[in-house]
């Protein structure tokens, strides 16, 4: 089992920005990729980002959507067993509860839907105000 812990949520002016963070235990972290979803009231539960860590290479991967590209930034600390989420430049749009997940990796894969991730976060809110 992986418990995840997500924090720094909360309310913001559009153009503002904030930083999510997500704590892990539980497993090994760096045997999982880290990806951060977002629901909206009354929508399905999107890709925001996602991070993946190669030993071998030890390189960094990341995936974003289209949506926040050039505004958000994932980020990892495998030292401290954390995946972060800077959210620059934000709009009302952004408003959602953003949630925190895990996948094992499989070589560079970076999953996009929520059905490979096994364990996730309890969510965080972050409302943008216009």
């Amino acid at each position: 089992q992986v418990q995840l812990v997500e924090s720094g949520g909360g309310l913001v002016q559009a153009g503002g920005s904030l930083r999510l963070s997500c704590v892990a235990s539980g497993r090994t972290f760096t045997d999982y990729v880290m990806g951060w979803f977002r629901q909206a009231p009354g929508k399905e539960r999107e890709f925001v980002a996602a991070i993946n860590w190669s030993g071998a290479s030890r390189l960094f991967y990341t995936d974003y959507a289209d949506a926040v590209k050039g505004r958000f930034t994932i980020s990892r600390d495998n030292a401290k067993n954390t995946v972060y989420l800077q959210m620059n430049s934000l709009e009302p749009e952004d408003t959602a509860d953003y949630y925190c997940a895990a996948a094992p990796t499989r070589g560079r894969s970076l999953p996009t839907t929520t059905t490979l991730y096994d364990y996730w976060g309890q969510g965080t809110q972050v409302t943008v105000s216009s």
